[in-house]
C-alpha cells in the first residue's frame, strides 16, 4: 500500500510548523523520516493519521484518508508514543486492544511472539523496562495485522541487541512481507542501516527524498575520488595541472575533487601510472544530514508537547 503525502500545510498560530510538504512511501521498503527537532516531523505524522486536521493538503493511503478507511487498524499500525497501565499485563493490554477493535484476542500472543515478549506477557507493564515498553508499543501496532506502519522514534530505548533486532524486523515486515514501513528516528547511523529510502525535512519543508545513494549523489562533494598508487606524487601533479584539487595522504592514497574514479582511472591509465585502488568516496547519511539541513530555521512549536499545548489554548 503506497502512502502519499500531498501538499501537507499546517499553522498553530503565527507559526508554520508545515509547509507545502510532498512525499511518497512505497510498499516493500522502510522510509526513514529525518528532521532537526522541530522540523514538523511528529505534526506530520499526526496528520497523516487523522490526529491533526491540516490547513491544506492530504495524506492518503492507496487514496483514502486515514478518517475513510473502513478498517484502520487492519490497514494501519502505528506508535507515536508508549503508554500503558502499569498494573495491567502486556498480554491484558493487547487484549483490551484486540476487544475495542473487534480483533480476535488470539493476535495479543500472536504479537508479543512477533515482538520477542512471550516470555514477558503475562508481568505488569509498570516493571517494563523502556526497550520492552517499546516492543510492546510495536506489538499493539500490529495487531491488526497491517500493511502499513507508522513508526516514531521505535528504537527509542532499546539495547544495541534490541536495536539490532528491530532493525532486522522492520526490514523483514518490508522485504519479505511487502508492507510499507515509515520510521521517524534521530538514530541516523541506524537508519543508514536499516532504512531503503529517506525523507528530510527542515523547518517544515522537504529537504530531500530519495534512497541514501541518490542523496550522496546529489550532495556537494560526493564527487571525491580515493586512488592509491605507488606513483601517488607524479598522478596528484598530473592531476593538479589539469585543475583538480589533490590531497595526498599515508600510504600513497590520494584524495580527488570534482572527479570521478573513470576519468581519474583513464588519465593513469593514459599515463603509465599504475593503481592499488580506485573507488567514489562516499558520505555517511549523518554527514549527509548535516550538509543538507545546515541552516534550516527550527519552528519551537512542532514538537508534540508543544503542538498539545497550542491545540490547548485554542
Amino acid at each position: 500500500m503506497r502512502v502519499e503525502v500531498s501538499g501537507l500545510t499546517k499553522s498553530f498560530g503565527p507559526v508554520r510548523a508545515v509547509s507545502d510538504l510532498s512525499f511518497t512511501v512505497e510498499p516493500g521498503s522502510v522510509t526513514g523520516f529525518l528532521g532537526p527537532n522541530g522540523a514538523g516531523k511528529t505534526t506530520t505524522l499526526r496528520m497523516v493519521l487523522g490526529l491533526e486536521r491540516p490547513d491544506a493538503g492530504t495524506a492518503t493511503f492507496d487514496g483514502a484518508t486515514y478518517r475513510s478507511l473502513r478498517q484502520p487498524v487492519r490497514t494501519v499500525g502505528a506508535v507515536l508514543e508508549t503508554a500503558f497501565h502499569p498494573a495491567r499485563s502486556g498480554r491484558d493490554h493487547l487484549r483490551v486492544y484486540c476487544r475495542a477493535a473487534s480483533l480476535p484476542v488470539s493476535r495479543a500472543d500472536d504479537a508479543l511472539a512477533q515482538v520477542g515478549l512471550s516470555d514477558a506477557g503475562r508481568r505488569k507493564a509498570g516493571g517494563y523496562s523502556l526497550g520492552m515498553r517499546q516492543r510492546l508499543a510495536l506489538a499493539t501496532a500490529l495487531l491488526g495485522n497491517p500493511s502499513v506502519l507508522v513508526l516514531d522514534e521505535p528504537a527509542n530505548g532499546l539495547d544495541p541487541e534490541g536495536i539490532h533486532w528491530l532493525r532486522g524486523f522492520l526490514r523483514h515486515l518490508a522485504h519479505d512481507q511487502g508492507r510499507t514501513v515509515l520510521v521517524s528516528s534521530h538514530l541516523l547511523s541506524e537508519m543508514e542501516q536499516t532504512a531503503d529510502r529517506v525523507v528530510i525535512v527542515g523547518a517544515g519543508r522537504l529537504v530531500r527524498e530519495g534512497s541514501i545513494a541518490e542523496l550522496r549523489a546529489g550532495a556537494a562533494g560526493a564527487s571525491t575520488v580515493l586512488v592509491r598508487s605507488p606513483d601517488s606524487g607524479r598522478l596528484a601533479e598530473m592531476l593538479r595541472t589539469e585543475g583538480h584539487e589533490t590531497t595526498e595522504h599515508a600510504d600513497g592514497l590520494l584524495s580527488v575533487a570534482a572527479a570521478t574514479p573513470a576519468a581519474v582511472g583513464s588519465r593513469a591509465f593514459a599515463a603509465g601510472i599504475e593503481l592499488h585502488e580506485l573507488r567514489a568516496e562516499t558520505s555517511g547519511l549523518e554527514e549527509l544530514y548535516f550538509h543538507l539541513t545546515a541552516g534550516q530555521e527550527q519552528f519551537a512549536a512542532t514538537d508534540e508537547d508543544t503542538v498539545m499545548t497550542a491545540e490547548a489554548g485554542r
